[in-house]
């Protein structure tokens, strides 16, 4: 039973900690106020939800060492295209 629930306090702690990793959305306002940096941009295309290309732009965010993304670009036609800039 204490090996259990020492395994699912493990489970939870990555779990938080995954989600405090994850880059967030945030708006061009915010971007001016919080005076952040540019990284760059980034894009994706997904076959099925807009929160799933959210979901990947943040992975991908995460992946170029971006706290936070501002989506610039998106259209929903037979797929789900977005085009996002990286900030820190």
């Amino acid at each position: 039973m204490k090996r259990l629930i020492v395994t699912a306090a493990l489970l939870l702690t990555g779990v938080a900690a995954f989600n405090a990793v994850a880059a967030e959305e945030i708006s061009r306002e915010q971007v001016k106020e919080m005076n952040l940096q540019k990284l760059g941009t980034i894009d994706t295309t997904s076959t099925s939800s807009p929160m799933d290309a959210k979901a990947r732009l943040s992975k991908k965010a995460d992946e170029k060492g971006g706290r936070y993304y501002v989506i610039i670009a998106a259209d929903e036609r037979n797929r789900t295209l977005a085009m996002a800039e990286v900030y820190k």
